[in-house]
C-alpha cells in the first residue's frame, strides 16, 4: 500500500541538536507529534518545538535534490538552508531588526524507509556572523508516519 502524503499524515518527530559554542556544549532533544506532507517532489516535516512553555512552529523541507531548508517562526524567525559543501546566507528576523548570517554545511545525509514510511536527516554545519564562526551544530531528525 502506497502512503499518500499529499494531504499530510500525522507523524512522530524526534529532533536532537548539539551545539558547540565557545568551548561549551548544549544538547536539545524534542519528541513531538507533527505532520509530514509531500508537495512538488519535496517532503515537509512540520511540528512545534516547546521552549519554556513557548511553542515555536518549525518546518523542515527535504527537497528531491537533497537541499534542506529549516524554518522557525517565533519571536525570532529563521530560515536556514543546507546543501553539502555549500555556504548560504541566512536571515534572522529579530525584534531588534535583521541579522545576516551564513551556514556552511559540512555533512548532510537523508534516507527514507518505506514500511512504515519514515525518514532520517543527519546534518552538521557551522554558523558564521561575517568572518566570525559562532558555533558548530549537529542535528538529527527522525520522522515516522
Amino acid at each position: 500500500m502506497e502512503t499518500d502524503l499529499s494531504k499530510g499524515m500525522p507523524a512522530r518527530i524526534q529532533m536532537e541538536m548539539i551545539i558547540l559554542q565557545g568551548g561549551a556544549t548544549e544538547n536539545y532533544v524534542f519528541d513531538e507529534t507533527g505532520k509530514v506532507v509531500q508537495m512538488n517532489g519535496a517532503y515537509y516535516v512540520r511540528y512545534q518545538e516547546t521552549y519554556d512553555n513557548v511553542e515555536i512552529p518549525v518546518t523542515v523541507k527535504l527537497d528531491a535534490a537533497g537541499v534542506v531548508t529549516i524554518i522557525r517562526r517565533g519571536e525570532t524567525t529563521t530560515r536556514l538552508r543546507f546543501d553539502k559543501g555549500e555556504r548560504y546566507e541566512t536571515h534572522y528576523q529579530t525584534p531588534q531588526g535583521l541579522i545576516v548570517m551564513e551556514t556552511v554545511t559540512r555533512q548532510l545525509q537523508i534516507s527514507y524507509t518505506e514500511q512504515p514510511f519514515s525518514g532520517r536527516l543527519q546534518l552538521e554545519y557551522d554558523l558564521y556572523l561575517g568572518q566570525e564562526k559562532l558555533g558548530e551544530y549537529k542535528l538529527q531528525l527522525l520522522f515516522t508516519v
